[in-house]
């Protein structure tokens, strides 16, 4: 693999175009190689994956750095290639090594299989977020190969916890380490391009310019304990039930951001109709564990005095978080059942898209696509720029691709998969975006 990329790179002029067709399909085959390593989070176990990207940067020339966040053993990686204008701040480029689990039962090939198959490339991590991350790794590494510089400098940072909140990863490094990564612009994962979801028939490419703050909440209802052949009015299971019933039909008293307003008046109403807008829009709370009963295996026959069950609540930027919770609270109307937050929420903010980096994004993906529009959207998931976004830099969610629906919603599902060709359109994306002058 090292032999062919110097090949496919070597013997060209200085600021050439590349090779397309040879450098996709080598980075195509380093996905695969990516996606075979279970870098699943937890334990966030990072390090065979940085070993990949290291031989990679090496091998062009570049010196990658491997920051280890307290004893945690949880690698970060950074590298910077030199643009034309060191005055600048740089561009940052931001991908994670972690993924989700899977359960291998649903799944109709090796999740971890790096498979090709009916025109896509499938495993965990196709799409959030190790496909990203090969399109970076692959710009820089090619651009160095062959002398082009990008128009400031470009830090591209991997980090190991993106899936849970990011504390050894860009956390760390931005409280230990922040001078490393002090960029002007940041590219991140976010939103995509489909014929599917703004406006139906015309391809629209959503540039993530903010997202959804995660409030994590836990429901736990108490009650009384008893044989489960008498019924009794004092049932903790009943009580979280009826709960979680108000809870997850809660939407809470917060206005639309002015970044919503502008999708619907693109998408003519049709928000609602799927489940990526229609989360986009509003607030929203979803059921995710639930846990109950005496013993282990828990006993059929026993009433538990205690049933608890947590909450995804993704709030819309400037929703304050204690409100929320009290207006739940309320909503809920039972003193036996209480609330928590279990997670560490902040106001995600959201970044101007009236810059240059914006324009040249969308420059970008009108070479590929003439016929695409490209607007700023938010995402109903978090990103690690929201860790960022707060230190005062612009971050901006762009995944170079077009996905259908049914793609799209593989992300942290079962069959995750990306299209093979959109994924080397990509590539392509992210060259023009970094030569150009922002």
């Amino acid at each position: 693999m090292k032999l062919m990329a110097l090949g496919l790179l070597a013997g060209l002029a200085h600021g050439a175009e590349p090779d397309w067709a040879a450098v996709g399909e080598y980075a195509l085959r380093l996905l695969q190689r990516y996606i075979r390593i279970e870098s699943v989070n937890p334990p966030a176990d990072a390090r065979q994956a940085a070993t990949l990207f290291v031989d990679e940067l090496k091998n062009a020339g570049l010196e990658p750095k491997l920051y280890t966040s307290h004893d945690s053993g949880k690698v970060n990686l950074l590298v910077r290639l030199a643009g034309r204008d060191r005055g600048k701040r740089p561009l940052l480029l931001l991908n994670h090594f972690d993924v989700v689990p899977v359960d291998r039962k649903m799944w109709s090939v090796d999740p971890f299989g790096g498979i090709v198959k009916d025109g896509y490339i499938w495993g965990r991590g196709a799409l959030d977020m190790k496909g990203i991350g090969i399109q970076h790794l692959m710009t820089l590494v090619t651009m160095k190969k062959l002398g082009v510089a990008p128009s400031r400098d470009v830090v591209m940072l991997v980090t190991p916890d993106e899936e849970t909140n990011g504390t050894y990863g860009i956390e760390w490094m931005a409280d230990n380490h922040f001078d490393q990564i002090n960029a002007e612009y940041v590219l991140d994962e976010g939103g995509f391009g489909t014929r599917d979801i703004l406006a139906p028939g015309k391809l629209v490419f959503g540039i993530a310019a903010g997202e959804k703050q995660v409030a994590w909440l836990k429901l736990r209802a108490v009650g009384t304990a008893a044989h489960g052949s008498q019924p009794i009015a004092d049932n903790a299971n009943d009580r979280l039930v009826r709960a979680l019933a108000k809870a997850t039909a809660f939407e809470g008293r917060g206005r639309a951001h002015p970044l919503v307003e502008r999708m619907r008046a693109s998408a003519g109403g049709k928000m609602a109709e799927n489940k990526y807008t229609n989360a986009i829009q509003k607030n929203t709370v979803s059921l995710t564990t639930l846990r109950s009963g005496v013993g282990e295996p828990a006993k059929v026959n026993v009433i538990p005095s205690v049933a608890e069950a947590t909450l995804d609540c993704r709030l819309l930027p400037g929703v304050d978080v204690a409100e929320f919770i009290a207006e739940l609270k309320a909503v809920i109307n039972d003193p036996k059942v209480s609330i928590e937050l279990i997670s560490k929420p902040a106001d995600p903010g959201v970044s101007n898209p009236d810059t240059p980096l914006f324009a040249a994004i969308a420059r970008a993906i009108r070479k590929e696509h003439p016929e695409a529009a490209v607007t700023p959207i938010l995402v109903p998931h978090g990103t690690d720029s929201v860790k960022l976004r707060k230190r005062g830099l612009l971050a901006y969610g762009v995944t170079p691709m077009v996905l259908d629906l049914a793609t799209a919603g593989t992300m942290h599902s079962d069959e995750e998969r990306i299209p093979v060709e959109e994924f080397k359109r990509g590539l392509r994306i992210f060259w023009e975006i970094l030569k150009s002058d922002f």
